[in-house]
């Protein structure tokens, strides 16, 4: 039997690096590359490890969603009107706002609201939850920590002058260690951004420029409003789209594939066939 070898294992090398400062994280960085080339876990693994470590290097401004597309709940407003507004936007927690958007009183679960739809008393005053405020150069490995510590889900981020820049979630922080959740309608980026399927159908990235889907349709639409096929869609809707919303234009049938509370990703184009002419 040959004799056990005294180099270190990949696990010991591993322990040791992490029993170290902080300073050997390009260190760690290397001997994990080192760990994926021998298969020892795969590339997902390792896409998430490296999130994991990156966190510590992006701050709140980085991800948050901004001032103006933040979606809030008036105070005042009916119970009526606040529980429409609610089932649209399909959040599960609100900003809840007096005179404007700098002035959050709290914030709302959406849940709450199953006490009005069970017919009991409801007043939206007692029902807040405080709101967290957080400056916008936090780190989000921090503010992940905090996360877990306070068990809030949802941060609202300030300026240096006290003003709302906009807020964050738990999951704006979650997505950069995990990544965006990829599904059936992605697309790799060299497929390029017009797809054609079976059905004679195409599959389109909603940042496709107005002018190249022209060119790809024989349309001729203008993109003065708008520059992007996922601008036009939201320009026909007057609003953001959800998942499996059908826009009608000019000939064409737009079903969103892909989108979430604050972009479209991917859109399913057909055209529409022209309808007979009487006494066909």
């Amino acid at each position: 039997m040959e004799p056990s070898s005294s180099r270190p294992t990949l696990l010991e090398r591993l322990s040791a690096l992490l029993m170290r400062e902080p300073d050997d994280r390009g260190a760690l960085l290397d001997l994990l590359h080192a760990a994926y080339e021998r298969n020892v876990f795969d590339a997902d693994a390792m896409a998430i490890i490296e999130g994991a470590l990156g966190v510590a290097d992006i701050q709140v401004r980085d991800v948050m969603i901004p001032r103006a597309q933040m979606d809030v709940v008036h105070v005042d407003d009916p119970i009526e009107k606040i529980a429409a507004f609610v089932i649209d936007a399909a959040h599960s927690r609100f900003p809840v706002v007096g005179d404007g958007k700098d002035d959050v009183l709290g914030v709302m679960l959406a849940k709450d609201l199953l006490r009005y739809f069970a017919g009991q008393r409801f007043d939206l005053r007692d029902m807040l939850r405080p709101a967290v405020f957080i400056p916008e150069s936090k780190r989000l490995n921090v503010l992940l920590r905090e996360f877990r510590v306070s068990r809030n889900h949802m941060a609202i981020v300030v300026d240096e002058y006290g003003g709302i820049a906009g807020l964050v979630t738990i999951e704006d922080v979650l997505e950069q260690i995990v990544g965006d959740i990829e599904d059936e309608y992605d697309f790799d980026e060299g497929d390029g951004n017009i797809i054609a399927d079976q059905a004679g159908r195409y599959r389109v990235k909603a940042v496709t420029d107005l002018g190249a889907f022209n060119e790809a349709f024989a349309t001729t639409w203008s993109n003065e409003s708008y520059k992007t096929i996922g601008g036009l869609v939201i320009n026909e809707l007057g609003r953001l789209p959800k998942r499996n919303e059908v826009v009608e234009h000019d000939g064409f049938r737009f079903q969103v594939l892909r989108a979430d509370s604050r972009r479209i990703y991917t859109l399913l184009v057909e055209r529409i066939p022209a309808a007979p002419a009487a006494g066909e």
